[in-house]
């Protein structure tokens, strides 16, 4: 499509000129004499770009810069002047012109200006579109799930998104708390501003706060450079706190002066600075335990607590694996190029009652190996058996005799019990690092039947020799 360009002087061999340099098929180039034509032609046709003269009868350049911007922002103006203009034609950029030109202009440096002037509409434009589809990725409708707990969810989220309220995001780890929380940002006032996110659980307390505040050069060692923190890269956009549950004590302290009065000082540095930023956390634990056993600040939780949602783990939103399901098979198919269209009935009724203690990103992760996997088309259970740890049982939807579901049931029963078994130890060895004596003594186990479920999944602890020692990590 040809970029249609409006000549705007009244002096003939200017206008020959402009026309005779423009003269690519890539333009299509109409001229007014005036600036009450200019504007005129203007109001009735589209322009990507104005070549203006200052000088003019009726109504000078600046004039009609003014009112060209007033009505049409997204139009380029280039400005065209004498030699003794150059001071006006400088005022005009100020009002928004791209670039000046002085009479008499080289074809050569005019044609440069005018690709220039081009170049930036399409980067502007490319960035445009880019927002555009950010902000479709993360609209309501592309949230997967139609389940009434999801319905709640959707009305929390349309309800603070347009505030400036702090949100707190709570659910279990992979039920897109990150998703949430950029589709509040995006659906926000604050939508073009940055949205940047701190995973507190994978930085030590020293790198949390030195990301998060931000350091001077020689504060600690390795400092070599001033670095500035997350805080003040956020400013008029939102901080996202993941997994807020894993700061210290000390860095909690440090937030919560921070929230009370929107100033910080970076690591090392003696001058405070303010930032405007939206907070919005997300945490898997239980934070009231928490604040009760004190290693998490009362006052903090209530700052941060305002709004806060509960995100459902997928368990208790089966009717929304189906959909899920098939929003995954859809991405990475296309990622990968493959033609997987659908789901046996067996895969779908292994995925309809697996109880994803991964939650969604679990989801996602079975579907991107069997699409993998899969060589016709279709996912099949034998394409879940070795992710979901359930044995396969043929590629039927639901069993046919009495006698088979006798042994589903009493195989799903087993395998139930087995994984509960298996989380209960794992959980308290993690809570006690690895200690297997103070494990069995939490849980009221003797140690030596604490130690025989150990042996029965293979939990091994680092260190041991046949279960003796303690310490050290699987």
């Amino acid at each position: 499509m040809k970029k249609r360009i409006l000549v705007v002087d009244d002096e003939e061999i200017v206008v020959r000129s402009c026309l005779r340099i423009l003269s690519s098929d890539q333009y299509d180039v109409d001229v007014a004499n005036n600036g009450l034509e200019a504007l005129a032609k203007i109001s009735e046709q589209d322009y990507d770009m104005v070549i203006l003269d200052i000088m003019m009868p009726k109504m000078n350049g600046m004039e009609v810069l003014q009112r060209v911007k007033e009505t049409h922002p997204d139009i380029d103006v280039i400005m065209i002047t004498g030699l003794n203009e150059i001071d006006t034609a400088v005022k005009a950029m100020k009002l928004g012109a791209f670039d000046y030109l002085p009479k008499p202009f080289d074809p050569e440096e005019f044609e440069l200006v005018v690709n220039r002037a081009f170049e930036r509409r399409q980067l502007l434009q490319e960035n445009v579109n880019l927002k555009n589809e950010v902000s479709a990725r993360y609209s309501f409708e592309n949230i997967i799930g139609s389940s009434q707990s999801m319905q709640t969810v959707y009305r929390l989220v349309a309800r603070c998104a347009p505030t400036n309220s702090t949100v707190m995001l709570r659910g279990e780890s992979g039920t897109g708390k990150e998703l949430i929380a950029r589709a509040i940002h995006f659906n926000s006032l604050r939508k073009d501003k940055p949205f940047v996110t701190v995973d507190c659980a994978s930085l030590s307390e020293n790198l949390l706060e030195s990301e998060l505040f931000g350091h001077v050069k020689g504060s600690f060692t390795g400092a070599v450079t001033n670095k500035k923190g997350l805080l003040e890269a956020a400013h008029r956009g939102t901080l996202f706190l993941d997994e807020i549950g894993n700061i210290s004590m000390s860095t909690q302290a440090k937030l919560l002066r921070f929230i009370e009065a929107r100033e910080f000082k970076a690591v090392g540095d003696t001058v405070s600075k303010s930032v405007d930023i939206r907070l919005i956390t997300a945490t898997n634990k239980d934070l009231e335990l928490m604040v009760a056993d004190g290693s998490f600040r009362d006052d903090l939780y209530y700052r941060i607590n305002i709004f806060p949602i509960e995100i459902p783990p997928l368990r208790q939103r089966r009717d929304d694996i189906p959909a899920l399901a098939f929003h995954f098979l859809n991405t990475f198919s296309k990622e990968m190029k493959r033609e997987v269209k659908e789901f046996s009935a067996g895969a779908m009724n292994l995925l309809m009652n697996h109880d994803w203690p991964g939650n969604v990103r679990e989801l996602e992760n079975v579907v991107n190996r069997a699409v993998i996997l899969t060589s016709d088309g279709i996912i099949r259970q034998a394409h879940l058996v070795n992710i979901l740890d359930m044995q396969p049982m043929g590629d039927v939807g639901v069993p046919r005799t009495s006698e088979e579901l006798k042994n589903i049931k009493k195989i799903a029963r087993q395998k139930s019990v087995e994984n509960v078994e298996k989380l209960f130890i794992l959980g308290a060895l993690k809570r006690n690092d690895w200690n297997v004596t103070a494990s069995a003594e939490e849980t009221g186990m003797q140690r030596t039947n604490f130690q025989a479920l150990m042996k029965k999944y293979d939990i091994h602890v680092r260190g041991t020799v046949s279960g003796e020692e303690e310490s050290g990590e699987t």
